[in-house]
This record gives structure tokens, sequence and C-alpha cells, in this order.
């Protein structure tokens, strides 16, 4: 499956916030509570997406000019991974990471960290990320993970 990746705009808020919703629905559901879930979506209505593209480099993975994943990285931390759930495991989120490790290189970044998901924590561990520690934020249980970036 051939995606690409290009540096989101502030028309891809609401897209944005469709997959990353479904994502949560359907993938983080498995391993967290719904009320841990409601809240984490909170987070990525597109009003609070717009916002984040002033803060942060977020990206978009594009297939047959859909939108079907999205990440993000904010300054040295990999945030916002998610893939569209009927594209999971197809590539997308692996494509999404080596344009972010990519950009935290030419940044001059040394080693990137991630708050994983209890969901994606396998995904990034196949990346080469290695756990630091968990992370409670309420309920919502995260994984702390780093990883040395080669420059």
């Amino acid at each position: 499956m051939e995606c690409h990746v290009r540096p989101a705009t502030s028309n891809d808020a609401a897209a944005i916030s469709r997959v990353v919703l479904a994502a949560l629905r359907e993938s983080n559901s498995q391993d967290y509570p719904a009320d841990v879930i409601a809240q984490v979506g909170q987070s990525f209505t597109p009003e609070a997406i717009t916002a984040q593209l002033h803060k942060r480099k977020v990206f978009v993975a594009l297939l047959d000019g859909n939108i079907i994943g999205t990440a993000s990285l904010d300054g040295d931390v990999v945030r916002s991974v998610f893939v569209d759930p009927v594209h999971q495991k197809g590539g997308i989120g692996r494509h999404l990471m080596d344009v972010i490790h990519a950009t935290a290189a030419r940044a001059g970044v040394k080693a990137v960290r991630v708050p994983s998901s209890i969901t994606a924590e396998a995904f990034y561990a196949a990346l080469g990320y290695q756990k630091i520690r968990d992370a409670f934020h309420g309920a919502e249980r995260t994984v702390v993970m780093e990883k040395r970036l080669q420059n």
C-alpha cells in the first residue's frame, strides 16, 4: 500500500479528528475503559487539533487523497500517532514514524520519546524504542519509551 506523508494544514483538522477518534474507539478501547477513551477523545476535536498545528510539527498520511493517519513531533517528543483502523498493520504507522524520525534528526534531536498507549507499545518496540517507565494520568496508563536517533 503506497501512501504519501505531508505536513498537516488547518484544513486537515476534521479528517485528523475522525482518524484519531476511530482509532481510539476501535483499537485503544481494547486496552482502556470507555471513560478513558472518552476523556482522551476530548483532546482530539477539530478545534484542539487546529491548536496543535501551531505548537507541533503535525503530519498526515494520505491514500488516494484521503487522510488515513497522523503523527506529530513536539520538540523531542512523538505525539498523536494514529492510523485509521481499516489501514492499521499496513505500514502506514511505520511510514509516518520514518518521517518523524527524519524530521527530528534534521533538527539535531539525538533521542525521541513517546508516551505510548498500552495498545501501541509493541509497535514502538518493533521500531527500536525501549521502555523507560509507566506514567499515569488519572486512570490512563501510558508507557514512556525512548529511541536514540542516528544523526
